[in-house]
């Protein structure tokens, strides 16, 4: 990561609430395409969340630790703060010296955006200023939120809007939190109704959404220079998994997720 930070832009896309089966099951179907051929191998990679709900997961990524790899470890992280005796920092993580990534990627020369999705990044109060407060500059507005059946091609057209008023040399951090997959999105999946609710069928179709408009994020991120984009979940959710409905719980569906990184090579 050293030689990609002050070099490439770099994207982190989390696809709030993603369970990792359903993921899967649909990479494997080819139902997500343009998700698909970025993946390596074509899968994803199965990897433990830093925290089971919205809040105490980014809390943990932007302090450098991403989804941590389903195998026993350590686990060389990509990014890490500067502590003594950290078992997961190693020659090729970059190391920041500011509390949090975000602010190091700034010091580091990055404009730091932030694109929200679901309520902790709507700035509609106090808790909802903490995580987007982080970035030199923050976009929120209901349209981008859990309960528009469009919120993720009005966050990519607002993405698209960021990069191209950037200066070229201006080396870019863009976060995108989809808010797409999080409930309510029983209106992603046609003949579905309010009454019925949300299922693990309508979670799917809010991917098979998502990815019908990733593309243009993807070719945004990457008109200038080359990019390192990083898409994951920041946790799970149970659609009656064991009793269970919701997320903020220790499932194993909750704390699994899907993670990839990848380059985006320049299409300039």
């Amino acid at each position: 990561m050293n030689e990609v930070v002050g070099h490439d832009d770099l994207l982190l896309l989390t696809l709030d609430t993603l369970r990792y089966d359903v993921a899967v099951e649909l990479a494997e179907a080819g139902r997500i395409p343009h998700l698909a051929r970025h993946l390596p191998g074509g899968a994803w990679e199965k990897r433990h969340a830093p925290g089971s709900f919205t809040y105490a997961s980014h809390q943990a990524m932007f302090a450098g630790f991403l989804p941590t790899p389903a195998t026993p470890g350590p686990h060389p992280r990509l990014f890490a703060a500067r502590f003594a005796g950290s078992e997961t920092t190693a020659g090729r993580t970059y190391v920041f010296d500011t509390p949090d990534l975000v602010s190091g990627l700034a010091a580091a020369g990055y404009r730091t955006v932030c694109v929200g999705g679901v309520g902790f990044f709507n700035r509609q109060g106090a808790l909802g200023n903490v995580l987007p407060g982080l970035f030199q500059e923050s976009h929120w507005e209901p349209e981008f939120g859990v309960a528009s059946p469009t919120s993720f091609e009005a966050q990519v057209a607002r993405a698209e809007r960021v990069v191209a008023e950037l200066p070229h040399e201006q080396r870019l951090f863009l976060f995108v939190n989809a808010a797409a997959l999080h409930q309510p999105n029983w209106f992603h999946l046609p003949g579905a109704t309010r009454a019925a609710g949300d299922t693990r069928e309508t979670h799917a179709a809010a991917l098979e959404y998502i990815d019908r408009h990733v593309g243009r994020l993807f070719a945004a991120m990457s008109a200038r220079r080359r990019c390192f984009a990083m898409v994951c979940s920041d946790h799970g959710t149970t659609y009656g998994d064991d009793g269970y409905t919701g997320h903020r719980l220790g499932h194993e569906a909750v704390w699994t997720v899907p993670y990839a990184h990848f380059f985006l090579e320049p299409t300039a």
